[in-house]
């Protein structure tokens, strides 16, 4: 029963990753035949940062089983100290990708240290009072990045709090202008890399979850007492699962970030964090492949509804309840199980270890 159960796991696994590079494949033949629009093309690589955000979220609320409204502030630390490393890099190296990777690893360390330091006091809560405090830090972290200066010149990087008088050299650059956000931002970041990330980042998340520390975050989940009563570190292994969900989600922000020449802490709101919450609970709390499909379904739905204007959200809020309904109905639900290849099988076998 065991070994069935781990098998299982692994082939789902590998459907998670085959689906992934299939939808890559596929994008890819389509682009190069121009059978898709210039406005499908602009969304591929924030869907795959919005995939990367609901994986990681789905670590935080799925596996550890935490509720965390502020996860787009991590992707704005991401985004802002992700784009002033490649920004920075930018002058002394010619490859527009290597800027974009050390920028993603720069913005991956400090989402996760950020991560870490807010961790510590709040995931000693829970239920309804950590999803307030997580929401407050959230938009903490946005107020800070509203009124950060930071410039660049030869001299290095300058930062004030204060004003716009970051004290730059003649010559020198403003990367991050406080209310006016990133600006001049070199446009690196593509859907192959985007995918690259997305194929990281389930790498990362199924050998946690498959791991010693994904069993004991799992038990933690189902029953705290119960874990904490034969010697499991109820914190360590919260803060371990936080701390790599906003590490992933830095890595995300700066993708997104470097898709657009200019942005702003105001789009990494609780809005954001909300539709990544949604991404999460449509999807289903700990199936990562539906996070892919539900993050890549709700960023396609609102641009192909455009064409009906005024109406477009009140059709898409239609959908998504639909959907929710649908997906929460145990008929609905044992319907689609049948329909899996091997389900008839798997009953068989069922029933004769019942036997």
């Amino acid at each position: 029963m065991k070994n069935r159960l781990k098998n299982k796991t692994t082939r789902n696994n590998f459907i998670t990753y085959g689906v992934v590079i299939l939808i890559y494949i596929v994008m890819q033949i389509l682009t190069a035949s121009g059978s898709i629009s210039s406005t499908m093309q602009g969304l591929l690589v924030p869907i795959c940062a919005y995939v990367v955000m609901a994986i990681s979220l789905n670590l935080t609320v799925g596996i550890l089983g935490e509720l965390s409204l502020g996860h787009a502030g991590f992707m704005s630390v991401g985004a802002f100290t992700g784009v002033t490393a490649a920004m920075a890099l930018s002058g002394r190296v010619s490859s527009g990708i290597v800027c974009l990777i050390v920028g993603m690893v720069v913005g991956a360390v400090f989402a996760a240290i950020v991560g870490f330091l807010i961790g510590i006091p709040v995931l000693r809560l829970k239920g309804d009072y950590l999803a307030i405090v997580t929401l407050a830090f959230g938009e903490i972290i946005k107020g800070i990045f509203n009124n950060l200066y930071v410039g660049i010149d030869s001299n290095g990087l300058h930062m004030s709090l204060l004003s716009d008088k970051t004290d730059l050299a003649e010559g020198g650059k403003l990367i991050i202008g406080g209310p006016m956000g990133l600006t001049s931002i070199p446009r690196y970041s593509t859907f192959t890399i985007g995918i690259i990330l997305v194929i990281i980042t389930l790498i990362v998340v199924f050998h946690l979850v498959s791991s010693r520390q994904g069993r004991a975050i799992m038990a933690v989940r189902d029953n705290r007492i119960a874990a904490e009563s034969i010697g499991v570190n109820i914190t360590k292994y919260k803060l371990m699962a936080f701390t790599v969900s906003a590490a992933l989600a830095g890595a995300s922000g700066t993708l997104f970030a470097m898709n657009y020449s200019t942005i702003v802490a105001n789009k990494f709101d609780f809005n954001t964090s909300i539709l990544i919450l949604v991404f999460v609970v449509l999807g289903g709390l700990g199936n990562m492949l539906g996070s892919i499909i539900a993050a890549a379904a709700l960023t396609i739905l609102p641009e192909a509804l455009r064409q009906f204007a005024d109406y477009r959200m009140l059709v898409y809020a239609i959908v998504l309840i639909l959907v929710m309904l649908a997906t929460n109905n145990d008929t609905f639900k044992n319907f689609l199980r049948r329909l899996k290849p091997g389900h008839k099988k798997a009953a068989d076998e069922d029933g004769k270890e019942a036997v």
